[in-house]
C-alpha cells in the first residue's frame, strides 16, 4: 500500500506558506478551472460516454454545467464571504470590539463516488478552494476514464503541493485516510460512510459526509398525477436511477396508485421511447451492482419494463406493484433504474413508513393540500426535499445539500461549501487604554 505521507506534508508546507488565503489567488483558480471545465468538454462527454454511457445532454447539464455555475457563485461571493465581519460585544465588555475570522483548515481530502464522477468530485473542490485550502482529491476506480482525465486535467495544470488527484482502488483511498489531513468530504454509501467516520476520528478530523437511503416519494390523492408521473420519472430514471436523491420507492394514495404507474409508464415513454435499449440510455457501473439489481426484479410484481441485458449492463426503467415493506427490494438503497410502488390510505400511515426507516437523504411530497405538506415536513426527518418536484432542490446554489443520520452529516453548494471548508475564529481585542 502506497504512503502518502509525502504528498501530504508537501501541501501542509505550502499551506503554510500563506498563499492559498489570498483571496485573488483564489479567484485565479477557480478561473483557471473553469476553463479546463470548458476546454475539455468533449473529453469529458467522451469519458463519461465511455464509463456509464452518459448521454452528452445529461453530461451537460448535471455534470459540467452544474460546476462552472457554482465555480461563478463562489468567484462573485467570495470577497465579501471571506472578509471578517465584525459582530456585537456585550456591555460587560467595554470598550472592546468582537469579530469572526474566516480561515481554511488546511489541507482537504475529498473522495468522490462513481454516478457523477464529476459533479460530485469538482464540486467539492470548488469548495475547498474557495475558502482557502490545498486540496488531494480521490475519484472512483468504476469510472477509469472519467478519474484518468480528472488526474490530466488537475495534475497537468496545477502543482501537486496545492491541488492533486489520486487514482486507485479502494487500498489508495485507505492509505490516504491513515493520513492526518486537515477535513475530510466523502460522497458514497452509508456503509462506506461509517469507515470513513471511523478513520477520521483517529485524528479527530472533521468530516462531512454526502451519503444515501431510501428517499420516499409520497403521492397524496389530491396530487396533478400528470405531472406528478413526468417529475417522479425523470427524477428516477435519469443516470438510470444511480442517483443519491433519486426517489427509491413511492407511497401512492390507494386510490390513485394504479392511475399513477399507467402515467408513469407514459412518460418513460414519452422520454425513452418504446424501446428504451435502443435509446441513447445510461448503463449500470458494472456487473456487480447490475446483478445486485437484478435479483430485485423478482420482487413483488412487473408493472413496466423489467427487460435487462448483463452484457450490456443495461435494465430497462421498472416498476414494481405490489411490493410490501419485507421484500429485498426496500431493505437497502436500490441506486438502480427500478421503482417500488406501495400504498397507503392515510396521510399517518405514510408518515409512519418513513419515519420507522433511517433518517433518507431527500423526501418528494406530492400534493397541494397545506395540511398535508404540514403533517410529513413536521414529522418525518430528512436531509432535504421538494413539494411537488423531484431532485432539483440540490441544484440550487441557495440550498445547503447534504443528510441527516444515516444519510449523512454536514452540507454543501454555494455559501454552504465555502462554510463547510472553513473553520470561522473568533476574536475578542480589548484596548490596553
Amino acid at each position: 500500500m502506497e504512503n502518502y505521507q509525502d504528498l501530504i506534508q508537501k501541501q501542509k508546507s505550502f499551506f503554510r506558506t500563506g498563499k492559498t488565503k489570498d483571496v485573488q489567488y483564489r479567484i485565479d483558480t477557480l478561473n483557471k478551472l473553469k476553463n479546463l471545465m470548458n476546454s475539455h468538454e468533449q473529453e469529458i462527454l467522451n469519458a463519461l460516454k465511455a464509463d456509464l454511457n452518459k448521454p452528452e445532454g445529461e453530461t451537460k447539464r448535471a455534470e459540467i454545467g452544474l460546476v462552472v455555475a457554482e465555480i461563478n457563485h463562489m468567484i462573485e461571493h467570495l470577497p465579501t464571504w471571506s472578509t471578517p465581519q465584525e459582530v456585537e460585544t456585550p456591555s460587560t465588555h467595554a470598550g472592546a470590539t468582537s469579530y469572526i475570522t474566516p480561515e481554511p483548515y488546511g489541507t482537504a481530502l475529498v473522495i468522490a463516488p462513481w454516478n457523477y464522477p464529476v459533479q460530485l468530485a469538482v464540486n467539492p473542490l470548488v469548495g475547498a478552494i474557495a475558502a482557502g485550502n490545498t486540496a488531494v482529491l480521490k475519484p472512483s476506480e468504476l469510472t477509469p476514464n472519467t478519474s484518468a482525465l480528472l488526474a490530466k486535467m488537475i495534475n497537468d495544470n496545477f502543482s501537486e503541493e496545492y491541488l492533486c488527484v489520486v487514482e486507485g482502488e479502494v487500498e489508495t483511498s485507505t492509505a490516504l485516510l491513515k493520513e492526518n489531513v486537515d477535513y475530510i468530504f466523502f460522497t458514497g454509501s452509508t456503509g462506506v460512510g461509517r469507515i470513513v467516520a471511523e478513520a477520521a476520528a483517529k485524528n479527530l478530523t472533521p468530516t462531512t459526509l454526502e451519503l444515501g437511503g431510501k428517499s420516499p416519494a409520497i403521492v397524496h390523492e389530491d396530487a396533478d398525477l400528470d405531472e406528478t408521473a413526468k417529475r417522479i420519472a425523470g427524477g428516477k430514471f435519469a443516470n438510470a436511477g444511480q442517483t443519491c436523491v433519486a426517489p427509491d420507492y413511492v407511497l401512492a394514495h390507494s386510490r390513485i396508485k394504479d392511475q399513477l404507474i399507467t402515467k408513469i409508464k407514459e412518460a418513460i415513454t414519452n422520454t425513452y421511447g418504446e424501446n428504451v435499449s435502443a435509446s441513447d440510455y445510461n448503463h449500470v457501473v458494472s456487473e456487480r451492482h447490475f446483478d445486485r439489481l437484478h435479483n430485485f426484479l423478482d420482487n413483488g410484481d412487473l408493472a413496466v419494463g423489467g427487460d435487462s441485458d448483463r452484457a450490456q449492463l443495461f435494465i430497462e426503467p421498472t416498476i414494481l406493484d405490489n411490493v410490501s415493506l419485507e421484500d429485498p427490494v426496500m431493505q437497502d438503497e436500490i441506486f438502480g433504474p427500478i421503482l417500488p410502488v406501495l400504498t397507503y390510505d392515510e396521510t399517518s400511515e405514510a408518515i409512519e413508513i418513513v419515519a420507522n426507516r433511517p433518517k433518507p437523504l431527500a423526501l418528494y411530497l406530492f400534493s397541494d393540500d397545506q395540511t398535508v405538506q404540514d403533517d410529513v415536513l413536521n414529522n418525518v426527518s430528512f436531509g432535504g426535499g421538494a413539494i411537488n418536484d423531484t431532485i432539483n432542490h440540490m441544484t440550487t446554489h441557495y440550498l445547503p445539500f447534504g443528510g441527516v443520520g444515516d444519510s449523512g452529516m454536514g452540507a454543501y453548494h454555494g455559501k454552504a461549501s465555502f462554510d463547510t471548508f472553513t473553520h470561522f475564529k473568533s476574536i475578542l481585542k480589548r484596548s490596553n487604554k
